[in-house]
């Protein structure tokens, strides 16, 4: 397999994405691993400070260990998601020792989020980890813009957030944070929205989104680097497809897998059935919603796009 940093250039090349399946509990490693070698498809496993917070991933370090019994190293790639400088709480993070010690234990590559932060400290921040992540051989991705839904409290509704472009990333900031961060790819705001992770909310389906693909393909064009869409549980096919097109290399999906997993624990407490209900939603979803069934060979480069 490629490093991350390879696979992410071929998936922007072939007008596809890589999905990154978020771990909320251990036990959800196995299966999503199962369901990617089974369609003979590519993917990240990935967990994200949130997960470990607010669900029980453990830590980065508990899910590394845990991959490193199923991985395949044809099909998946381990991955840091969210560390945020600023946390959904909005409290500040202690967020370097979390990245370094996951570079340390075998991440191929990580994310730093200073999406909350203003825009000069984003940049210093991001260009900190990107060095760091580069010395050591790691991809670094970062976010601009505000990707909602992990705060606490109800969010303002859909079509209002959606219509005012309110938090959609800045085409003019992001051509200067590329430049002056050297991050490899960039999480980008433009209509996607994440999940709920406190409360009632995180148990509930999520909201619809639909994605602003005029946008994302200015961004797409001033960035020149492959953009990664998060929250993408959710998100009207049609518009994941198209976004493939225009410069999107990754899609996150949390909520949708994890609700997977979740509700069978709740109706009978059986893991066996929560991995197997897990599974099946994983395969459904590479080869149904995101039509990546077979993508190992494309990436890899044994097959050409068609």
């Amino acid at each position: 397999m490629k490093s991350n940093a390879e696979v992410m250039t071929r998936a922007r090349e072939t007008g596809v994405a890589i999905p990154a399946f978020n771990i909320a509990y251990i036990p959800m490693v196995g299966p999503i691993v199962r369901a990617v070698v089974d369609t003979d498809s590519t993917a990240f496993i990935e967990v994200a400070r949130p997960e470990w917070v607010k669900f029980d991933a453990k830590s980065p370090a508990a899910v590394i260990d845990e991959f490193r019994k199923h991985e395949d190293p044809a099909h998946v790639m381990i991955h840091l998601d969210h560390v945020p400088v600023v946390d959904e709480d909005h409290l500040r993070v202690d967020y370097l020792p979390i990245i370094k010690d996951s570079i340390e234990k075998g991440y191929g590559s990580v994310t730093i989020d200073g999406s909350r932060l203003a825009l000069d400290e984003n940049i210093e921040v991001t260009r900190l980890v990107a060095e760091l992540a580069h010395e050591a051989g790691v991809a670094c991705e970062a976010e601009l813009g505000a990707v909602i839904g992990h705060e606490a409290g109800p969010a303002p509704p859909y079509e209002e957030l959606y219509e005012s472009g309110l938090g959609f990333t800045d085409v003019d900031e992001a051509r200067r944070f590329v430049s002056e961060t050297g991050c490899d790819w960039l999480a980008v705001a433009f209509g996607n929205i994440h999940g709920a992770v406190s409360g009632t909310s995180k148990d509930k389906k999520k909201q619809e989104a639909r994605l602003n693909l005029e946008h994302l393909e200015r961004l797409s064009e001033a960035t020149g680097i492959p953009l990664v869409l998060h929250g993408g549980s959710s998100v009207k096919r049609e518009y994941v497809l198209a976004a493939m097109k225009m410069g999107i290399a990754k899609v996150n999906v949390g909520t949708e897998i994890r609700q997977a997993y979740e509700q069978p624990i709740r109706e009978s407490g059986s893991v066996v059935k929560a991995q197997e209900s897990l599974y099946e939603r994983t395969a459904w979803l590479i080869r149904e919603y995101f039509d990546v069934a077979g993508l190992r060979s494309r990436i890899s480069g044994e097959e050409k796009a068609t």
